[in-house]
């Protein structure tokens, strides 16, 4: 399975979800820099991380002003918006909904009134003890829908501390996975939960600062990369520069299916390159798991860098069986079941010239519930296979994740209900095989210790009360989405 930003799914049905993460959060203090542009072209490189809506929030050192609008970075902004956003401060946010619905409403950056300004923050996450912490907002704030929301009421809550002391305050009470970046109208602010579980890192530009969920990010804006920001680490960013401050001691749990799916390969975690990473995975993953073959295809994009490995390793030519439409995202169009049986093949589309009468290996990052593979195995041999060998580039997805990935329930994953055969047989391949969880882990070079591994191995690194969980957790307990404050300017098209 792949990303909707040109790294794509290639189920015939568009509405069978790869797992998604939370968002994509960046922010950038820079005075006389287009900031808005640069905000932009951050969010742009963070698509993958986020396609139901973006925002960016700005400030002139008077006021923030917000526009946001469900839909992709591009189809949310243009010229004549970024050039109406002027300012030397600002922080965006592209947002894929694991708490609340996918509604404008809860498009971020989230923003209320506070002390003598305002306060707009972004978040890239799950939290956990959310329930605990609405209950801390005052009556008028009840009506918070996404745990970012109540981040930020509370943020803004206490009229007689600054936006640093109230941060300070609150964000050792806070428990689950958070990589924020908030402003006020002078300051850019960046946090990283204690377990630092989704990744958060500080670059510098020629005028400024800028902070982003990846690497890549801060390539695209021409920033240079400074450090990761620390778990349990804040830092302010102001005409004063880099402050930084500790509210927690770090407990490091960075995710591993960061290095499987969700990152950009183009990314770099930990100091490992994550196409590095995923290169090294298929040949390991050839080693362990060979296959009688006369070719090694990718999934792509996703699957492509295990591919090269896994061809490296096994000796076995790589080449490109499956063409991609890069153009296609996010389709609104409701395949009929007409279509459905025609076959429609928005994504992916097999080079029967390539394919037809050899034996395949094909590489994929991960199986979820297995539709795609299923059908993935259907259409290639319907251009002549001869045989088709599915090779993993993870563990089986066995456990739901409760820190800012759509996983679905364990009844939804299909690895949690079928052992290895069952899965190989449901979706018609001639051999299925997955890397040990341990290998994965060595191809990171980061300690087993230092990584959230639950959704392969169901050790959750945070417990999770059962009362917390659950996407539409909030909604329920005030019977609709609810609306925060609106700010200054919210521009809906």
């Amino acid at each position: 399975m792949s990303h909707p930003d040109g790294r794509l799914t290639m189920e015939t049905d568009p509405h069978d979800r790869a797992p998604q993460d939370a968002c994509g959060v960046f922010g950038v203090w820079a005075p006389g820099e287009e900031v808005s542009k640069l905000t932009y072209f951050g969010l742009y490189a963070l698509q993958h991380r986020g396609q139901e809506s973006a925002g960016i929030a700005l400030s002139d050192g008077e006021r923030i002003v917000v526009y946001k609008d469900m839909g992709l970075v591009s189809q949310v902004f243009n010229e004549a918006t970024l050039d109406s956003l002027r300012g030397h401060l600002a922080i965006g946010h592209c947002r894929y909904s694991t708490t609340g619905s996918p509604v404008w409403e809860n498009a971020q950056p989230t923003f209320y009134t506070a002390r003598d300004g305002g306060l707009a923050l972004g978040h890239n996450g799950n939290l956990i003890n959310t329930p605990e912490l609405a209950a801390m907002l005052p009556n008028e704030r009840r009506g918070a829908t996404t745990d970012t929301e109540v981040l930020t009421g509370l943020l803004a809550h206490n009229p007689d501390r600054s936006t640093e002391e109230a941060a300070l305050e609150l964000l050792p009470q806070v428990k689950g996975a958070f990589s924020l970046v908030f402003m006020d109208e002078h300051t850019l602010y960046a946090a990283r939960d204690p377990q630092g579980i989704r990744p958060l890192v500080l670059g510098r530009l020629d005028g400024g600062w800028a902070v982003a969920s990846e690497t890549a990010a801060l390539d695209i804006v021409g920033a240079v990369f400074d450090r990761e920001i620390e778990p349990g680490e804040m830092i302010t960013v102001d005409h004063r520069g880099v402050r930084s401050m500790r509210f927690a001691p770090a407990a490091p749990k960075g995710c591993l299916f960061e290095y499987v799916y969700l990152a950009r390969p183009d990314t770099t975690i930990a100091g490992r390159s994550v196409n590095s990473a995923r290169v090294e995975v298929g040949r390991r993953l050839a080693r362990q798991h060979p296959a009688d073959a006369d070719l090694v295809i990718p999934v792509p994009e996703s699957g492509t860098p295990a591919a090269v490995g896994y061809a490296d390793g096994s000796g076995i030519p790589f080449a490109q069986g499956l063409v991609k439409n890069s153009y296609v995202g996010r389709t609104f169009i409701q395949p009929s079941q007409t279509l459905r049986q025609l076959g429609i093949r928005l994504k992916l589309n097999p080079l029967r010239e390539v394919i037809a009468g050899k034996r395949l290996v094909v590489v994929d990052d991960s199986i979820v519930r297995g539709n795609t593979q299923r059908a993935l195995v259907r259409m290639l041999r319907d251009a002549g296979a001869a045989e088709v060998h599915v090779r993993i580039s993870s563990p089986p997805v066995m456990w739901p994740c409760y820190y800012g990935v759509d996983f679905a329930t364990k009844s939804e994953l299909i690895a949690g209900n079928l052992s290895t055969e069952e899965i190989r047989d449901s979706i018609g391949a001639d051999s299925l095989a997955y890397i040990a969880l341990d290998e994965l882990v060595e191809a990171t070079r980061v300690p087993k210790d230092r990584l959230c591994r639950a959704c392969f191995d169901g050790e959750y690194p945070i417990e999770v009360d059962e009362d917390s969980r659950g996407k539409y957790l909030l909604e329920k307990s005030c019977g609709t989405p609810g609306v925060a404050d609106q700010p200054p300017l919210a521009a809906r098209r």
